[in-house]
């Protein structure tokens, strides 16, 4: 068999991360006014803060995601293929560092969440290109970092907002198409590189439901999180042991294991 080691260019890779957390170190010394959208629906006013933050992170999130396919552009193995899924977790990694960070003061904390997101994008950016070719010896360690990155970072943006006390459609705005993109790419890297677009869905729509339902319980953000985590995580295990066809005696069995134990340490952590 032959096996592969490729890594992506280190002056590509050192200028797209320098880039994102330039962005990010910039922003606690530059001032925007804030700009309020309302929109009027019927029977709800829907009032949307755009402010510096705001922009920074979607910017961030697009110059992430266009930073990657250039990244893995140079892949030797590329070979025609789509670059879309290698967009995916680098756009949402960009974007969830940039929660906690608004919602710091400026300051040792700020520096050391500064510091760890700077690593954790990195990191994320090398697997994207590991993955790229199922003959690097390191694909497989590299897809498991992957799916675990993804849920610590759906982890970390639940607590974030859930902190900073959103109003629930706020809060759903930015819960759903976050546990939309990491079931779809946990799908994608565990059932042979396919689309599962319903899946992902109606995991994403599930989770919203249960957050909702968790709204306005007097539950700290780490339950909260971890509690919409375990069920976010349950079902993506479970659509993936049906898609491989799992024998229906067994496939349940690591889908409910791990929701139940990561509920169960959500309750030990709220007791």
């Amino acid at each position: 068999m032959d096996e592969h080691r490729h890594l992506p260019d280190a002056n590509r890779l050192s200028v797209l991360a320098a880039t994102i957390m330039l962005a990010y170190a910039l922003t606690p010394f530059i001032s925007f006014p804030e700009r309020d959208l309302g929109l009027q629906f019927p029977g709800f006013f829907l009032l949307l803060q755009f402010n510096l933050s705001t922009v920074t992170s979607v910017l961030v999130a697009l110059l992430a995601a266009s930073g990657a396919d250039w990244l893995v552009q140079q892949h030797p193995h590329r070979s025609g293929r789509s670059m879309v899924p290698h967009w995916l977790l680098p756009a949402l990694t960009a974007w969830v560092i940039g929660v906690p960070l608004t919602s710091l003061e400026l300051g040792i904390e700020w520096w050391a969440v500064f510091a760890f997101g700077g690593m954790l994008l990195i990191l994320v950016l090398v697997s994207e290109y590991i993955v790229l070719d199922p003959s690097d010896v390191r694909h497989g360690p590299a897809s498991v970092g992957l799916t675990a990155v993804s849920f610590a970072l759906f982890l970390v943006l639940s607590i974030a907002v859930r902190a900073s006390g959103l109003r629930l459609y706020t809060l759903l705005v930015a819960l759903v198409p976050a546990m939309f993109l990491v079931s779809l790419r946990t799908l994608y890297l565990q059932s042979g590189e396919k689309w599962h677009w319903g899946w992902a869905a109606v995991i994403s729509l599930i989770v919203g439901q249960l957050a909702i339902g968790l709204h306005y319980l007097p539950l700290s953000p780490l339950v909260y999180s971890l509690l919409l985590l375990g069920l976010g995580y349950g079902l993506t295990s479970l659509a993936v042991a049906v898609e491989e066809n799992r024998s229906w005696r067994v496939l349940w069995v690591e889908p409910l294991v791990m929701t139940l134990a990561i509920w169960v340490l959500a309750w030990l952590v709220g007791r």
